[in-house]
């Protein structure tokens, strides 16, 4: 197996970030123009880098995120099993102070290690888990050593948490920002060790 260097990034902007409203597996919304505008930093910062193989999620905001690298014809795949967290019921709809004391509630019930626990209609981490291994192991098992994978917050701090073998209750410790960049690292032995996180510094001139 081909030791794998990965370079994970969070989608760019939406509206729907912007304007503080839930947004889950069940919203396909697109990029905005700030969203665009990361996009197009990220590019600028690292189109020096030959990537070998392109992973996005089936939803819209993380494939456009990462086009200009898809444009140079680099083998691409759509991985659904890396989708963002389903929150059920509550997408769609604005983080009102109701809604984020809730919220406050199930995040504590998952650092209480409660991992079955989920808002009313969606998902819980152990599921989400369950399907982002199994895409893990698709990009783990892949072609190439340089990977670029594009995916979703919450998504994210679970797959970091798997690919570190950490504790899902502590997954809040992977903090995220639009267009930020995580770079792993596989070691001999088959672990990861991390190289960067959270780093936002391509999207300084955009400040």
């Amino acid at each position: 197996m081909n030791r794998k260097k990965i370079y994970l990034v969070r989608h760019g902007q939406t509206d729907f970030n912007l304007k503080g409203v839930v947004q889950g597996s069940g919203i396909d919304a697109p990029i905005n123009q700030t969203g665009r505008a990361q996009a197009q930093a990220f590019f600028d910062a690292y189109q020096q880098v030959h990537f070998d193989q392109i992973y996005h999620t089936a939803l819209i905001r993380t494939k456009q995120s990462i086009a200009e690298f898809i444009s140079r014809g680099t083998p691409t795949a759509a991985l659904p099993e890396l989708n963002e967290i389903s929150w059920g019921d509550y997408e769609g709809t604005p983080m009102t102070p109701e809604e984020n004391e809730y919220y406050k509630h199930m995040l504590h019930q998952w650092q209480e290690g409660n991992l079955d626990y989920a808002i009313a209609g969606g998902e819980n981490p152990n599921q989400v888990a369950d399907r982002i291994s199994r895409g893990i192991e698709k990009i783990l098992k892949g072609p190439g050593e340089t990977i670029l994978v594009c995916m979703h917050g919450r998504a994210m701090r679970i797959f970091l948490s798997l690919i570190f073998n950490y504790d899902l209750r502590y997954m809040d410790q992977f903090e995220h920002k639009n267009l930020c960049l995580y770079l792993l690292e596989q070691l001999p032995n088959g672990t990861f060790t991390l190289k960067k996180g959270n780093d936002i510094d391509h999207l300084k001139d955009l400040e």
